[in-house]
């Protein structure tokens, strides 16, 4: 079994759940249960919506004199750090004793910590009686200022989930060429690009791509934008979202949906498709074969809830 060198930690409203368990299968290989996960997978936490820190263990023991000792003889030295405790599940640690535990890591390290702006964060916990050092990185929560975005479409997919989807299509590789089939005002398109995503946006509504262009220089962003029906749409990706049209403001029905998924599965041999109805049979019709799902219901009372498909080539093996 491969050795688990990360913790994650992470945080999600109710109505994430499913949403955030579909996205910890696709980037780690299984479901997140509680609100921490070791693995072996390094991911980038800032790509996510619900991925709080990644802990990078640098050392372990089960007595925690011990793992001073390994500590010291890491022989660490750096200016400008800080040192932070990490709480999981099940630790009992009390306030005072976790404050002392800080300053044992604190004078095995040589250099000046800056508990305001750090050079880097190094960590502590404790977890099913082994203690764990090592680096902490924190998601960055710059994404925040595309909620001020300039143009909106009041039934497009929020933030959180525009995020996600692109952890899912992607599976946390930022050298995957990314493609936004049907990209309204950009919503997705943000979210891949803040997080170093390369991806390509196409609708065949002047206006959206126009609204989408505007948005992506609004936050200087470098993504090109296709205004062209999906079907005449000839580049190759590793990956494509679509987020079908809901028959409110733009009109659909199953015929124009399956073309969607058909031509965008001419372009990718990925494809996570956002729906709010089922379209499993849609789905089988185009050729691409069902790996994974979730519904993602409205925050609120609302009955209004979206699925989310996971899709992929289905292979010949003739």
């Amino acid at each position: 079994m491969p050795i688990q060198r990360y913790i994650y930690t992470f945080r999600r409203d109710y109505h994430n759940m499913e949403l955030c368990k579909l996205e910890s299968r696709q980037l780690f290989g299984r479901e997140v249960e509680d609100t921490f996960l070791f693995s072996d997978v390094k991911i980038d936490p800032s790509i996510s919506p619900f991925i709080k820190t990644r802990f990078e263990i640098i050392s372990s023991s089960k007595n925690y004199s011990s793992l001073l000792k390994n500590i010291e003889s890491e022989k660490i030295k750096i200016e400008g750090f800080k040192a932070e405790y990490i709480i999981l599940d099940g630790d009992t640690t009390r306030y005072t004793e976790r404050l002392e535990k800080l300053k044992d890591l604190g004078y095995r390290i040589d250099g000046l910590p800056d508990y305001y702006n750090p050079t880097v964060i190094y960590a502590l916990c404790q977890y099913e009686e082994t203690w764990h050092f090592g680096l902490l990185i924190k998601h960055n929560t710059g994404w925040y200022k595309h909620k001020t975005k300039h143009y909106s479409f009041s039934n497009s997919i929020n933030m959180d989930i525009a995020k996600s989807l692109v952890c899912i299509a992607s599976k946390g590789n930022k050298t995957h060429k990314l493609l936004d089939a049907c990209c309204g005002v950009g919503t997705i398109m943000l979210e891949a690009c803040i997080s170093g995503f390369r991806i390509e946006g196409c609708d065949i509504n002047q206006k959206a791509c126009s609204n989408t262009e505007k948005n992506l220089a609004h936050y200087e962003y470098d993504a090109l934008v296709f205004c062209t029906d999906i079907k005449d749409h000839n580049m190759s990706y590793d990956a494509a979202i679509i987020d079908l049209p809901y028959n409110l403001f733009t009109y659909s029905n199953d015929a124009i949906a399956l073309n969607l998924i058909k031509s965008t599965a001419n372009l990718a041999p990925r494809v996570v498709i956002v729906s709010t109805s089922d379209i499993r049979s849609l789905i089988e019709q185009s050729g691409l074969e069902l790996t994974d799902l979730c519904t993602v219901a409205k925050k609120g009372k609302s009955l209004f809830a979206r699925k989310v498909w996971v899709c992929e080539k289905e292979i010949d093996l003739s």
